[in-house]
């Protein structure tokens, strides 16, 4: 696609100071976007990469937010459209890693907290967008192979919850389609984050043997995944889960 495909169009990531929110910023920054992102404490990372973008004569606009609160996400999306006038492209990146074996806890606070940052964070913040957003836009969720793969104890009520973004991107796709905005899942596996780095090197290595492809995925790769959804070229596609993994849940 070109470079400068997607300029004169609005993006709003959650969730982009780090990991693959920064890379889907920076991807559709180059593509030609203006960028908003949001983002929950580090706002040194985001006033540097707000810093990065203007040099590169990208406009671009933090907004602290917290995704677990739906007052938050309105709030979120009117400031944007404060400050930009439109949100053309929204992609919802903020998520929640918890691992807790059933059975061990009782304690029902940690699953709230991923469930109303996994799930009902990315409704609320779909339902605000899809107030605003004009014709044609493009709404782009980050979810996980999890959703349709557990593969590991541990991980039931992480499932549950990108199990039902999935579920909801497929009926949000037709509630859309009249006013052609498609609604798109990509489920990703292992990328290269500092999550991912951080594991112990038994994991790391352990992971990449079930691996087809043996090797985490390029945080650029999923960039241009999102960059290529977003764009003209991807007009005809909505309601799609789009798997990006190495060959994992194959």
């Amino acid at each position: 696609m070109s470079k400068r495909e997607l300029s004169g169009k609005c993006a709003l990531i959650t969730g982009g100071t780090r990991g693959i929110g920064r890379a889907v910023v920076a991807a559709l920054a180059e593509a030609g976007a203006d960028v908003a992102f949001s983002y929950r404490s580090s706002q040194a990372e985001a006033d540097s990469i707000i810093g990065e973008l203007e040099r590169q004569g990208v406009w671009a606009r933090a907004f602290r937010s917290d995704q677990s609160d739906p007052a938050a996400a309105r709030q979120l999306v009117d400031s944007v459209m404060e400050a930009f006038g439109r949100v053309d492209i929204l992609v919802n990146n903020a998520g929640l890693a918890s691992l807790q074996r059933l059975g061990e806890s009782r304690d029902y606070q940690e699953v709230d907290q991923l469930w109303a940052v996994n799930t009902f964070g990315v409704i609320a913040t779909i339902r605000a967008v899809a107030h605003v957003m004009a014709d044609d836009g493009r709404i782009i969720t980050i979810g996980s192979v999890s959703g349709s793969k557990a593969g590991m104890a541990t991980a039931a009520d992480y499932c549950g919850s990108k199990a039902a973004v999935a579920g909801y991107t497929r009926g949000a796709a037709h509630d859309l389609a009249p006013r052609r905005i498609t609604v798109n899942i990509i489920e990703s596996g292992m990328m290269n984050t500092e999550m991912a780095h951080n594991m112990p090197e038994a994991d790391q290595l352990r992971i990449r043997a079930g691996i087809p492809l043996k090797r985490f995925g390029d945080l650029t790769e999923i960039g241009g995944l999102v960059t290529f959804l977003a764009s003209p070229a991807a007009a005809y596609i909505t309601g799609a889960t789009l798997t990006i993994d190495g060959g994992f849940s194959a």
